[in-house]
């Protein structure tokens, strides 16, 4: 995916979910539901604009600022070599915001349903698209698992988001099973698979970097 064609589809995205929330507006509560605890059950609410206007100027936002960070890299040349996968992450991720807003807004129209069930599968398939990009991403400042050792070592960068890939596919399954799970019991695995995944491949890009200084 081109930067041409990334900037449009976070606009049309955007646009989208206005749209939806131009819709919904009239037939929102003043006060909207705007935050659901592990159980999915509502325990924050917002004044209706912003429930319509929230998620779609965070996405316009974090969207446009993924796709000119790399500008700004030292090493942003190395970005050039991944940057059609990086672009069909962003559109993941626009996906991704574009749910958890018509979600939101169905749940304030008074669609019943559980948010945290519906919100798991969608986590897992983002986690699963974080992994991808991590298996192609090459070494900079902004895009990956960026510690003092991968950041030191090309070898280190690369050993870690091979292994990270896999583990952050892993997680996203493990978010997706969860769905399947007591709610009780699915925060934990979600919990345990996100934090493992974030923790544990900063812990092996530290191993890495010793086993391979040490054969040096």
């Amino acid at each position: 995916m081109t930067r041409k064609a990334i900037n449009l589809t976070i606009l049309l995205m955007v646009l989208a979910m206005l749209a939806f929330g131009a819709w919904a507006y009239p037939r929102l509560p003043e006060q909207t539901p705007s935050h659901w605890n592990a159980q999915g059950e509502v325990d924050d609410t917002l004044p209706r604009l912003w429930a319509v206007l929230l998620i779609p100027l965070m996405t316009l936002g974090i969207g446009y600022l993924l796709v000119y960070i790399p500008a700004i890299d030292p090493l942003g040349k190395n970005v050039e070599s991944f940057r059609r996968v990086y672009h069909g992450f962003i559109a993941g991720f626009c996906v991704y915001m574009a749910y958890i807003h018509v979600l939101t807004l169905l749940a304030g129209l008074g669609v019943a349903f559980n948010m945290t069930l519906m919100l798991l599968p969608a986590m897992g398939l983002l986690f699963i698209g974080i992994g991808s990009l991590l298996e192609h991403a090459r070494p900079n400042w902004f895009i990956g698992i960026r510690t003092p050792w991968t950041l030191s070592s090309e070898a280190v960068w690369v050993e870690t988001h091979r292994v990270g890939a896999w583990v952050f596919r892993a997680a996203g399954v493990l978010c997706v099973l969860a769905a399947f799970l007591p709610p009780i019991i699915s925060i934990w695995v979600i919990l345990a698979a996100l934090l493992g995944a974030a923790l544990g491949t900063v812990v092996y890009s530290y191993f890495v970097y010793r086993r391979l200084n040490q054969k040096e």
